[in-house]
């Protein structure tokens, strides 16, 4: 694989991959095998219908790339729709249940195939996803968050193999959500509707409404601490301490020292801006 044939190109990578294969397939290989590839042509159809294509497939996983993130959302919807309405008429040890992770990054491109970290993220993003869930990263949920009927739970941060940084995770909160069916059981292989440990909500649209303006603050700063920010809330506290020291509170005058900074959590709060 030359190298210097490779072109980069920036997409969004879709990778799904079926939760306990292994046990699906000890139970009845034939069975298992004739489902995923009545599962994948599901998939095939609505990856035409979405302007996607079918990257890779090997083992339970698949691999897709969508020129439209939103697309890919949709698509990736549409898919666990699809399979959820097969599997409801199937006892619980044959239901077969995707997990889905969406990513939009910079990839190589040798031939048909795809390589490098936005592939990673993508993959690993799907290993946090619940089983019939899908988990996107925070470029995704940036990009879908306005232009589609969903929510989404923030996930928190996730480290990713050979990244130093970690990666935020946004977790679909999709049409008619699977609360009630996680709650019969995960175990069993039925899609969860919470995540594995602590689930923040993610920013809802912005009304102007008090109530929503406040739960947008408390998913800011729950979401992300920058340092700018983090140093804005130390001078401030820094200012009010010496005031405290110096001259009690017989004298306020902290907060003249403290409105810049005061002023640059208000605008980037309500800009939403990390």
């Amino acid at each position: 694989m030359a190298v210097d044939k490779m072109k980069r190109k920036l997409t969004t990578i879709f990778c799904a991959d079926v939760q306990s294969y292994s046990a699906l397939m000890a139970g009845d290989e034939a069975e298992t095998l004739a489902r995923l590839r009545r599962y994948r042509s599901i998939m095939g159809e609505l990856f035409e219908r979405h302007e996607g294509r079918k990257v890779n497939t090997w083992g339970d996983a698949v691999i897709a790339e969508f020129s439209s993130v939103v697309e890919a959302v949709r698509c990736a919807v549409e898919i666990q729709d699809a399979i959820g309405a097969e599997n409801r008429d199937l006892p619980e040890n044959k239901q077969m249940w995707f997990r889905i992770g969406i990513n939009l990054g910079d990839v190589m491109q040798d031939g048909g195939d795809l390589y490098g970290d936005g592939v990673n993220v993508a993959a690993r993003l799907e290993s946090l996803a619940d089983p019939g869930g899908i988990m996107v990263s925070e470029t995704v949920f940036n990009l879908t968050n306005r232009h589609l009927a969903l929510g989404y739970d923030f996930a928190g941060e996730q480290k990713v193999k050979e990244q130093d940084e970690p990666i935020a995770a946004y977790r679909v909160r999709m049409p008619g959500d699977r609360l009630e069916a996680g709650k019969a059981g995960t175990e069993a292989g039925k899609p969860a509707g919470a995540l594995r440990g602590p689930v923040a909500s993610a920013p809802p649209r912005p009304t102007g409404r008090p109530a929503t303006r406040l739960g947008r603050w408390g998913a800011w700063f729950g979401r992300q601490s920058p340092r700018a920010v983090r140093a804005s809330i130390f001078m401030i506290l820094m200012f009010a301490m010496i005031n405290l020291l110096t001259n009690g509170f017989s004298h306020i005058w902290f907060v003249y020292p403290s409105i810049p900074f005061a002023f640059f959590l208000v605008v980037r709060g309500f800009s939403g801006r990390g």
